[in-house]
């Protein structure tokens, strides 16, 4: 026999707020109503909504802000804007990033492309080849592929010029937001193509990381396979 589910009414609010920001009620960098305001709206008690809110917050969907209120939370905020470049240099120092775009086009989805992104093989995708440098050291080789029809306007020119990280262009251009992210990794040798553009010899060990990204509602943005160098950069990962 099935038991009925249970759902706290903070959870539920929690859930009314993620499909007011689905549906771009209240878009990336703008205040959302007062916790009185949202308390009124789903006559609810005004704890409830600060526990929905809280929740949201911890998830870097929503940011608070001191004496301003609560933002939908963007790529740009400084506890968001590392939150998926997970390789740093093993002094843990900050250092100047920069990222040379090698290639990018617009093609018929390949199969394995088609089966992670959920479309059809053959529907229209943007790939781009992109090569990260840490204090000038080539650091992170990545190949991404994002669904065409979803990035329509994308161009070579606007993400060289982008200055930011390119989830930022995809929400400030495109209103398309990543929330979460799910990663394989696994040891690999350097073929020639890598171990030239990361500066390393053929067979040099490195980390393959494949990244398949989504936004609200489990709707999928990007399928990103990359080489990472670790011998003098570890990768970071937030457990709990």
């Amino acid at each position: 026999m099935s038991v009925p589910s249970f759902s706290p009414l903070y959870r539920q609010i929690k859930d009314l707020l993620l499909e007011s920001l689905r549906s771009g009620e209240w878009r990336p960098g703008e205040a959302i109503p007062s916790e009185i305001e949202l308390a009124a709206r789903f006559r609810v008690s005004q704890g409830t909504v600060r526990k929905a809110v809280d929740e949201l917050a911890a998830e870097n969907l929503l940011v608070r802000r001191q004496g301003k209120g609560t933002f939908v939370a963007t790529h740009g905020e400084p506890q968001v804007r590392f939150r998926f470049l997970r390789l740093a240099p093993d002094s843990g120092e900050p250092v100047p990033t920069e990222r040379q775009l090698l290639d990018f086009k617009r093609a018929r989805a390949p199969a394995d492309v088609a089966r992670q992104l959920e479309l059809r093989s053959g529907d229209p995708a943007v790939m781009l080849k992109r090569l990260l440098l840490f204090g000038g050291d080539p650091a992170i080789l990545e190949e991404t592929w994002l669904p065409g029809n979803l990035f329509k306007g994308l161009t070579a020119a606007a993400i060289s010029e982008h200055k930011g990280a390119l989830y930022n262009l995809f929400e400030t251009q495109f209103g398309t937001r990543v929330v979460r992210a799910e990663e394989k990794l696994k040891a690999v040798a350097a073929d020639a193509e890598s171990a030239e553009l990361l500066r390393v010899e053929a067979g040099h060990a490195l980390l393959q990381v494949e990244r398949l990204t989504f936004s609200y509602g489990s709707k999928r943005v990007e399928w990103r396979r990359s080489v990472y160098k670790t011998d003098r950069y570890f990768y970071r990962s937030d457990l709990g």
